[in-house]
């Protein structure tokens, strides 16, 4: 009977743990999202004030207030759609087009010497070139289009995705190519089971580091040769002293870089839950 008590009462103890630690949970991700809040609006009402009393140069930095009514304007008249729409789409295709064989040629580096020791003096000859130095040999090659763009962005998202992959590898613990030379494993076998699963946390920074340059690549590239884009419209703000709309872009890519950033975060949590775990 004592037994049976004693038993039942550390039931009851370890469900009751495992509430508060849930509870605990709950509110660190709570009291985590409020600090992400406050911080940017606390910058925006201290702008906003400084704004209002002219203690800034309204000229060159203008109210938010003045931002967002630039931001209802472009949105309403479709122009800010637009450029989101074509920005996105070359943004997307040339991470896509950089990243995919980045990530082969960087698992078959980390896992073939012979291929690594052929490809390292490439790759580090040509990764320190800036990609918006090689435009104008991309114009004149694909020409004022959108695959120019997408070609610079893919550049510069290549050598990246890469660099990470490749280290991913190499830096394997020696023993999973023991275990499956021993188990007789095929060269698929290597790629799929031993070097991609291994090097994903590596390959997952390479992606988070590679949107950030697609995003960085992707204004530079829209600010010649294009008609439309979030980078275009920085610079035909610019060239209008239309500061108001030009902040509006700013901003937009900033809340690119942080919604790209949340996405490949999910995806890593769902491809490989022990890393965070």
């Amino acid at each position: 009977m004592n037994n049976a008590n004693i038993l039942k009462k550390s039931n009851v103890s370890i469900k009751t743990a495992s509430k508060s630690d849930k509870k605990l949970k709950d509110e660190t991700k709570s009291n985590k999202l409020l600090e992400q809040i406050i911080s940017p609006i606390t910058i925006i009402i201290i702008w906003e004030v400084l704004a209002d009393f002219n203690l800034i140069d309204t000229r060159f930095f203008p109210a938010p207030s003045t931002i967002f009514h630039s931001f209802l304007s472009l949105l309403t008249s479709g122009i800010l759609l637009n450029d989101l729409s074509i920005s996105l789409y070359r943004i997307i295709g040339g991470f896509i087009v950089g990243a995919v064989p980045g990530l082969i040629i960087g698992l078959t580096m980390g896992l073939f010497p012979l291929i690594r020791n052929i490809l390292d003096p490439l790759v580090a000859a040509t990764y320190p070139i800036p990609k918006l130095a090689l435009m104008p040999l991309i114009m004149i090659i694909f020409g004022l289009n959108d695959l120019e763009k997408i070609i610079v962005i893919a550049i510069g998202t290549f050598f990246i995705v890469l660099m990470n992959t490749a280290a991913g590898v190499i830096n394997l613990d020696k023993i999973y190519m023991d275990v499956a030379r021993n188990y007789g494993a095929s060269k698929k076998d290597y790629y799929l089971t031993v070097a991609l699963p291994g090097a994903l946390p590596m390959i997952f920074t390479g992606l988070k580091l590679g949107m950030g340059m697609a995003l960085l690549l992707i204004v530079a590239a829209e600010m010649n040769g294009a008609s439309s884009g979030i980078g275009y419209r920085i610079w035909e703000s610019y060239n209008i002293f239309d500061i108001p709309a030009m902040f509006v872009s700013f901003i937009i890519m900033s809340i690119l870089g942080y919604i790209f950033t949340i996405l490949l975060d999910l995806i890593e949590r769902v491809i490989i839950p022990w890393k965070h775990s």
